[in-house]
């Protein structure tokens, strides 16, 4: 019978009067659950608050080039350790958060790691990318020293692990010289800042000890530090980098530079142990999770590995001797024990729960106990904000310390269940379910802790006619191959499980080792909502479904019978045709930023009934620039020798947004103005654009009466598009569309199967879209057009989404209802089409209506 997991309760703490020093400050509680700050949709914030990101940070994110960080790769051809290079100075910055609580301000980390260096000769450093801000991630790699031989065969082994397992598993070499690779990553979350410190001072501590356990702890593993994964916010004290994205929630999308180093970490370095190092829970929180966990993991390899070292982690971090009289600090905490829901491993956006995929097999999510940030840094005093960094920094080093322990003295067993991650999935074996009998030594193991899920053979993602988009089909594929997931091209046509699929097609074989990350991209998912009451962020997810491609899965059979080649990238699928007027698809983000281009040089284009549009043949050789830049097919057409179509122009967009939707405006090639309820109170020149998005961030009722007045002249002349329940009590504010919007469950989210109508603004859509606070609209007065709607029934296909207390707010009072309505100058989405800026798919439906209602 599985134990108890009791449900923390919060201690209410009383400081007795005097010093700050002798009584502290109660340190804000996570508990009862515990609940991760951010969690949720964008702009849950009470009031919501609009993105107000710079342009060049999203043209940062957009060009930044992925750092090769493998031994192998171009960057490091032929060295060894250390790697060392005299980092730049960065310009002193005074007004640097970081600098009130006592801690490293991001401008003296370069001359702090130029100084380690300088200890000896294990530190090495390497710039694995630049922020969206521009700054600079530090990989700094403490090991032993390593010839450039000695580094070549470390990969070979490291290669070998990853691409023949079951060789590996038997290589006296691997058993007694490969390196385990241990990851630090601090700082993902710009305002919580103490890992960085903690990790500089262990970087200090390892390249100056001479003591032989250090000695023999460097000879066996490689640790490596990315010492501050978001500069932008630590220099700002926001969670968020300078696009305003949780970085921690975006490594299944990859929009951000910061998300892509550490995936390249992940690749190159493959780490077997990680920490993700955050604040701030009190007592300090260390995984593993509760329930509902990963069905793509291999659970049972993981949560031996994984609990094992938290329990070393608490053990280090009760035993520093902090007490709740003294300190303000509650003993430490293992969700996986201690709790029955709400913090969970199930998406892959995090940063443990992605690792995990790339062959960690212990990774968790540290929290760091004493709150400095947000509230607690504007109002404590600093010498106590000072006193309770002091303390993080050292429950931060406890935490990696014991790491470091459990990584040595359990380097065998954790080498071998990584190559038997790999070994399972390259040979298609069976997952482990876990139980009291495959994970000994972990309590409480119980029916509620299994979940596993049935591996197809394989996905195709078709060529030719059997593909709604061949841009989106060549993305999809890039993206993954980025991931390190295996894929290959078809030589000839072929069939497969019945099905004729034709030349070029790609096959994506779920025999490979990497088959837990390739399924938990491309898979629809599962609807969990029988499973727990709450989830910690979103639930459901599906490149497969979302990402605009046709992809089908292949349930069952052999692939010998397919002629197929590995690739290394997509086909490119870029085309002009040489004569005559050309026709473009709107049916991609790439398809709407190279008519935005279009429109920005002042070529006439007109919009068809089916969405597509016709650029003059006169334009072709912009065409073909841009067929170049974005991959994107114009195709021949006579539909303009006959004057059909609605004239297209350039449009501005004011935007009261979130920062993902503001990102994907750029991305889709959009001139944003960034507004909000405070920016139109502050006076707007409206005459400056030509459109106006809602979705946070803009109350009609909190807007002085000239503003107002100014915003309903607009919308009197000029269109809206409103997304969710801000966006609805916006149009209904101004008395636009006559529709009664219906709020459903605000925690519900996942990716829900729909019904397009067709037209200008839906024709071609995907017939599956993502939702999160779903809306939906009723009572429809006249002129008012459903665009899209949830389909009947039950609509959710993958994610969480229950009925509120009362019965209402449920996916089956959602089933059949208009999801996305229109008017002459309003479109209303109840969907998701931009969220966080990830399902690629969807990205046009919003593009289609900014175009068409200005």
């Amino acid at each position: 019978m599985r134990l108890p997991r009791p449900v923390l309760i919060a201690t209410v703490l009383t400081a007795a009067t005097g010093s700050l020093l002798l009584a502290p400050h109660s340190a804000t509680a996570d508990r009862n659950p515990p609940v991760r700050e951010g969690a949720g949709r964008e702009g849950a914030d009470q009031p919501p608050v609009a993105a107000k990101a710079p342009a060049n940070a999203a043209r940062n994110a957009l060009t930044s080039p992925v750092t090769d960080l493998s031994d192998s790769g171009l960057a490091s051809p032929r060295r060894g350790y250390p790697r060392e290079q005299v980092l730049s100075p960065d310009p002193e910055n005074p007004a640097d958060k970081s600098i009130k609580l006592g801690l490293t301000p991001y401008h003296a980390i370069a001359p702090k790691l130029n100084a380690l260096q300088r200890l000896g000769d294990r530190v090495s450093v390497e710039v694995a990318g630049r922020s969206a801000g521009g700054h600079r991630l530090y990989l700094v790699t403490v090991t032993a020293p390593e010839s450039a031989r000695q580094s070549l065969a470390q990969e070979r082994m490291r290669e070998l692990i990853e691409n023949a397992p079951q060789a590996a598993a038997k290589d006296p070499a691997v058993k007694a010289t490969y390196k385990t690779p241990v990851f630090f990553n601090n700082n993902i979350h710009g305002n919580e800042w103490e890992g960085t410190d903690a990790a500089l001072k262990l970087i200090e501590r390892l390249a100056s000890a001479k003591d032989a356990r250090t000695t023999d702890l460097l000879a066996h593993n490689r640790l490596y530090f990315n010492i501050t994964a978001n500069p932008d916010g630590r220099i700002a004290g926001t969670r968020a980098n300078a696009n305003g994205f949780d970085l921690n929630r975006d490594f299944i999308t990859a929009s951000q530079p910061e998300a892509r180093a550490i995936r390249q970490i992940a690749i190159d370095k493959q780490p077997a142990v990680m920490l993700d190092l955050h604040g701030y829970v009190n007592g300090t929180l260390i995984e593993p999770t509760t329930p509902p966990h990963g069905e793509n993991y291999e659970y049972d390899l993981f949560l031996k590995n994984t609990y094992a070292n938290a329990l070393g982690m608490e053990a280090a971090v009760n035993g520093l001797g902090y007490t709740p009289a003294k300190d303000g600090v509650e003993p430490a905490q293992i969700p996986f024990r201690d709790q029955q829901e709400g913090w969970d491993d199930w998406p892959p956006i995090f940063t443990p729960q992605y690792q995990a995929f790339h062959g960690a097999v212990a990774a968790h999510t540290v929290e760091i106990p004493l709150a400095v940030n947000n509230s607690e840094y504007d109002t404590l005093p600093v010498a106590e904000l000072r006193r309770r960094s002091a303390i993080n920094v050292d429950v931060a080093g406890a935490a990696m310390r014991a790491t470091l322990a459990y990584a040595q003295s359990h380097r065998a067993s954790i080498i071998a269940d990584q190559i038997e991650v790999f070994r399972r999935g390259a040979t298609g074996a069976a997952q482990v379910p876990v139980s009291a009998e495959t994970v000994p030594g972990v309590p409480g193991i119980g029916p509620e802790d299994v979940y596993t899920t049935d591996f197809p053979r394989a996905y195709v993602i078709p060529a030719g006619g059997a593909q709604r988009s061949a841009t989106a089909a060549a993305r999809l594929v890039d993206h993954l191959l980025a991931n390190d997931v295996r894929v290959t091209r078809a030589t000839r046509d072929f069939r497969l499980a019945g099905r004729s699929y034709a030349k070029g097609s790609y096959v994506v074989d779920l025999h490979q080792p990497k088959r837990g990350l390739a399924n938990v991209m491309l898979a629809d998912g599962r609807d969990i909502s029988d499973k727990v009451s709450v989830m910690y962020d979103i639930s459901g997810w599906s490149l497969g479904r979302l990402w605009g491609a046709t992809v089908v899965p292949v349930r069952s059979g052999g692939l010998s019978a397919v002629a197929a080649r590995r690739v290394e990238a997509a086909t490119h699928v870029g085309y002009v045709a040489p004569r005559g007027d050309l026709r473009l698809r709107l049916d991609t983000p790439q398809e709407i930023a190279a008519l935005n281009s279009l429109l920005g040089q002042g070529i006439s284009v007109r919009q068809l009934a089916d969405g597509s549009v016709v650029v003059p043949g006169s334009a072709r050789a912009r065409a073909t620039a841009l067929a170049r830049t974005y991959d994107v097919a114009f195709d021949a057409t006579n539909a303009a020798g006959d004057g059909r179509g609605t004239p297209l122009h350039r449009v501005r967009v004011a935007a009261a947004v979130t920062p993902g939707e503001l990102f994907a405006l750029r991305e889709m090639n959009f001139d944003v103005v960034p507004v909000s309820t405070a920016v139109l109170n502050a006076g707007f020149d409206w005459s400056a654009v030509e459109v106006l998005f809602v979705s946070s961030g803009l109350d009609h009722a909190r807007l002085t009466a000239g503003a107002q007045a100014a915003l309903d002249a607009f919308l009197h002349t000029h269109g809206l598009v409103g997304r969710g329940a801000v966006g609805a009590a916006l149009n209904s504010a101004a008395g636009l569309l006559a529709v009664r919007p219906v709020e459903g469950n605000g925690d519900a989210n996942g990716v829900v199967r729909v019904v397009n109508s067709g037209g200008p603004l839906t024709a071609n859509a995907p017939d599956h879209g993502f939702v999160y606070a779903p809306v939906w609209f009723t009572d429809l007065g006249p002129g008012v057009r459903v665009e899209q709607a949830y389909a009947p029934g039950d609509p959710l296909v993958s994610g969480h989404w229950r009925p509120l207390a009362d019965g209402t707010g449920g996916p089956t009072a959602a089933g059949g209802q208009a999801a996305v309505v229109s008017g002459p100058h309003a479109v209303l989405f109840g969907t998701e089409p931009l969220f966080r800026d990830h399902p690629k798919g969807e990205f046009p439906q919003m593009g289609r209506a900014l175009l068409t209602v200005s």
